[in-house]
């Protein structure tokens, strides 16, 4: 881990990777010719590192599309009046503030998408100066997964909801660098790109990947003397990066979207199902002994955690000082989100009382919360949750058979110390109780309204929406349309 993070600590400085069609911008001072860039194992790698920074932009995954915009689609947070947080939860999509914070996350995804374009032009034909074995397939799987990654959700954000396809945006499936402008595309043809992209991704790993091999534990800990000893370590810590198994929770995830829930499954279970070697579950549900151990991001259950140095200054920034809040007591949240059932993990210990310096009170999310470490073996939490073990949880619980699903409810209930308790056997009645859970379980993560939207939601299925609301899940594109890289 102090590898990376010293990477990452030094590119965040120098490294902008931006692309165009003959240059990608290194630093603020210099250009490297991208036939340079790409002509060793290590500028690729430095590549595609600059990738995963431009996904932690507070316009991405840093905030907007997590703990920010996404979360105020949802009226997660209090607001103050007249300020576009609160236009946003109100869906005034004609107010040129919260047009413009919608252009801000749509250009940053695309942005994103065009530094993995700007690999995947030269990877085949620059294979030979990959010396470490596997590292193409590599590279070259987690460029195709992060463009999937960035297009399912400028899809599930900007595209029209799953219940009526036909009506909303047409998005661009940008694959190539180019000045000639992106056209919108049919919802199938999108589909059919986004899933093609998947299955090469995971048809490049899938009998490579260490993660398949190793425990999260091992792939931690990379060294002569441990279990997992890689020729080259960039091959270590593999949940902070789209891995063969966050390749399945990502088809899941889509499937879903797309309403193939037999496919969804499968995917799902590949993920649930997955074991260590001593047999134990590669991926495990967090439970209270985790939360009292300060990892109230469930660290354990992130199958790709995006890492980030400063999420402890976030936390300071955007909550313990009462930006991102919600009530001034417990009663909110304890009563309306949790249901006061005074054993939920989540309800005893997500939630903290913040007093501030001008002795009003808040009641802040302390998710991000994150200690230092103590010592190099323990795990580094500072990990910005993208894929969880949860969500294949409540996926299977939507889509399997009604005696896997409700074992899958229950086993998740117990994780969360609640008691077992009947299945819903009313499609109605499931879909209610899943949208508790999404909001529960996902509070600050950004994947509330998306749960919100795929299902067509009610404004009456709505946690904490304004009564001035008129739900509107087709959001609108950046004035200039086309997408150019």
């Amino acid at each position: 881990m102090k590898n990376i993070k010293q990477t990452l600590l030094v590119l965040v400085a120098v490294l902008s990777l931006i692309s165009c069609k003959k240059f990608l911008t290194v630093n603020p001072k210099t250009e490297m010719p991208q036939d340079k860039l790409f002509s060793t194992e290590g500028g690729f790698k430095d590549a595609l590192t600059g990738a995963y920074i431009q996904m932690n932009d507070k316009n991405a995954y840093g905030f907007a599309m997590t703990m920010g915009t996404v979360e105020n689609l949802a009226s997660s947070w209090d607001v103050v009046a007249n300020t576009a947080e609160q236009r946003i939860g109100l869906f005034n999509f004609d107010d040129e503030i919260v047009r413009n914070r919608l252009s801000d996350i749509f250009k940053m995804e695309y942005k994103v998408i065009a530094s993995v374009n700007a690999i995947l032009a030269q990877i085949d034909q620059k294979k030979s100066v990959f010396k470490t074995s596997g590292m193409y397939e590599t590279i070259k799987s987690e460029c195709l997964t992060i463009r999937a990654y960035c297009h399912m959700d400028m899809l599930r954000l900007f595209g029209p909801s799953p219940a009526n396809v036909n009506v909303g945006n047409m998005l661009p499936y940008v694959k190539v660098l180019s000045n000639v402008p992106n056209p919108g595309l049919p919802y199938e043809t999108f589909k059919t790109a986004l899933l093609q992209d998947l299955a090469e991704a995971e048809a490049l790993v899938k009998d490579i990947d260490p993660i398949t091999q190793y425990s999260l534990d091992e792939l931690r800990k990379p060294g002569p003397q441990n279990a997992f000893n890689p020729t080259d370590t960039y091959m270590a810590f593999r949940y902070l990066r789209l891995n063969y198994y966050a390749i399945k929770a990502l088809q899941a995830r889509a499937y879903l979207w797309f309403n193939d829930k037999s496919r969804a499954y499968e995917s799902a279970k590949v993920v649930i199902e997955a074991k260590n070697k001593d047999g134990k579950p590669k991926f495990r549900l967090g439970t209270a002994a985790d939360m009292s151990a300060k990892d109230y991001l469930l660290t354990c259950e992130h199958i790709f955690g995006l890492y980030d140095f400063k999420l402890y200054t976030k936390y300071m920034e955007n909550f313990a000082n009462g930006n991102l809040k919600k009530g001034s007591s417990a009663t909110t949240i304890n009563g309306q989100l949790y249901g006061n059932t005074g054993t939920d993990i989540r309800e005893a210990n997500l939630w903290q009382l913040v007093v501030q310096a001008n002795s009003a009170k808040t009641y802040v999310l302390r998710k991000y919360q994150v200690p230092e470490k103590q010592d190099i073996y323990q795990p580094d939490l500072k990990q910005i949750p993208m894929l969880r073990i949860s969500e294949l949880y409540l996926i299977g619980m939507e889509s399997a058979s009604a005696g896997e699903a409700a074992a899958l409810w229950n086993t998740f209930r117990i994780s969360r110390n609640l008691p077992p308790a009947p299945f819903p056997a009313d499609p109605l009645q499931l879909e209610l109780a899943l949208l508790k859970e999404y909001r529960k379980e996902f509070y600050g993560e950004g994947q509330g309204f998306f749960a919100y939207k795929r299902l067509n939601a009610p404004k009456t299925s709505f946690l904490f929406a304004p009564s001035a609301a008129t739900i509107n899940y087709l959001l609108p594109l950046p004035a200039t349309e086309s997408v150019n890289f």
